[in-house]
């Protein structure tokens, strides 16, 4: 039996290859700015010497870059003094992002993006700010982004009540490495994601994403993190979930409901196929590829028009898949590579099939994951956290950056506004800087530019 290809395709059965079509380049967009050169018209015609007459133009447009520079902003204030008392007065400084720093909004925004965004470690930003035209030593550069994480600690903890306000979430982490002082090693610390998406069902509420850290991987820390969280978590079979599962009290509800994940499911019967060629995890892929064409067909649909659609097309399928890994395994040894793949769904089927009955949920924790590849990226760039204060301001600032690209927005046009207005911003009004409030600010911005 031969297995799909991927569980994305169309079909059950291999498809032959389409041939490459040419890529057309597309026109470049009319928001960019426009520099005219006008070239001197010719005298004679090359061929016979004649006389030449205007007859129209020729346009080609070449994409250029403007070089990146450093420039000093000098603000001028003049002092008076009063004619009746001699009191001195001058104009208020202007705002600072980072009090009794010279760095600018614009400065500061361009060296966090470079380091949460683009993943640039600190002494290859600080060659690059060399070659700009000022030098900027590696241990400012973190005092700065010390800074950035201070003035933005509020709008993080509004990020953070955004996301827990959630009626679903996703929840992974991934490790990341430590310094330990006087060790002269590192240790192991955690990073955690929580991301709340409700595009696929069109709820309006804007995506975000919420990361926290932590020394180890003990369970403890997830339960704190989401101890004001209530709704359905959607994970992978990490037990420090379990905790968070357990209703408080008998005969009572559990505050959180826990959903599975599909595709770490399929990645089970998919190592095993290409290590094998098992017909069985061909089979059960076959199964469960049906299961994501029917999401494919009703994502962007309502909660209730998804719900409905599971629960006639999917339900059967899920049933008859459970049967079969039943049937399957009742056959199969237990301690075997297909026994062990083969209870992981069994072990999880509740879970598997929560979002079959409720169209707010998704088929798999992938939101979670792909929230995780950037900081995966600064992870094999930066190799390890100074300390564990370090990776809870990396955490706060790859939240901001993260949930701006959620939202279509350029990280350092969107730090930037963020830098530009946060100093003398209300605190009881900081949630008016989140992405989703200032789409509308930076959008016409980003076309002048």
């Amino acid at each position: 039996m031969k297995v799909p290809p991927d569980p994305n395709l169309a079909s059950d059965t291999a498809e032959p290859t389409p041939k490459r079509k040419k890529p057309i380049r597309d026109a470049l967009p009319e928001y960019l700015p426009r520099e005219p050169k006008v070239h001197p018209p010719l005298c004679s015609c090359p061929d016979c010497g004649g006389v030449l007459r205007k007859i129209g133009d020729v346009t080609t447009e070449i994409l250029e870059i403007v070089p990146t520079h450093l420039k000093v902003i000098r603000h001028v204030r003049s002092k008076y003094s009063c004619a009746t008392c001699d009191t001195v007065v001058a104009p208020p400084a202007p705002p600072r992002p980072i009090p009794n720093s010279y760095v600018g909004a614009s400065l500061l925004a361009f060296v966090v993006s470079a380091k949460f965004c683009y993943h640039l470690p600190y002494y290859r930003l600080a060659q690059m700010l060399a070659r700009l035209g000022h030098p900027i030593d590696r241990s400012v550069l973190t005092q700065w982004a010390r800074g950035a994480y201070q003035v933005t600690k509020p709008l993080v903890e509004a990020l953070a009540r955004h996301v827990l306000a959630a009626s679903k979430l996703h929840a992974d982490d991934t490790p990341f490495k430590v310094l330990a002082p006087g060790t002269g090693s590192t240790k192991k610390g955690r990073l955690w994601t929580y991301v709340r998406d409700e595009r696929p069902w069109n709820s309006g509420a804007p995506p975000a994403v919420w990361y926290q850290h932590s020394p180890s991987w003990a369970g403890k820390y997830p339960q704190t993190h989401l101890k004001n969280f209530a709704g359905t978590l959607q994970a992978d079979g990490y037990k420090g979930f379990n905790a968070l599962y357990r209703p408080p009290l008998p005969n009572k509800p559990a505050r959180i409901l826990e959903c599975s994940c599909w595709a770490h499911c399929r990645r089970g019967f998919r190592e095993l196929y290409r290590a094998t060629k098992s017909p069985k995890s061909a089979e059960a892929l076959i199964q469960i590829r049906r299961l994501y064409r029917i999401e494919r067909e009703i994502r962007g649909r309502s909660a209730e028009e998804r719900r409905i659609e599971r629960q006639a097309r999917a339900g059967p399928i899920l049933e008859a898949l459970h049967a079969w890994l039943i049937d399957t395994l009742a056959r199969t040894s237990k301690k075997g590579t297909l026994g062990v793949v083969l209870q992981y769904p069994l072990n999880r089927w509740e879970a598997l099939c929560r979002y079959r009955d409720d169209g707010r949920l998704e088929i798999d924790n992938l939101a979670a994951e792909r929230s995780l590849r950037g900081p995966a990226i600064g992870r094999k760039n930066m190799m390890f956290f100074g300390s564990d204060a370090g990776g809870e301001r990396a955490t706060g600032l790859y939240a901001l950056v993260e949930t701006a690209k959620l939202n279509g927005l350029d990280p350092e046009a969107y730090l930037r506004h963020v830098f530009e207005r946060i100093a003398t911003h209300p605190r009881g009004r900081i949630e008016e800087l989140l992405p989703w409030h200032v789409a509308a600010d930076l959008a016409p911005k980003a076309q002048a530019a």
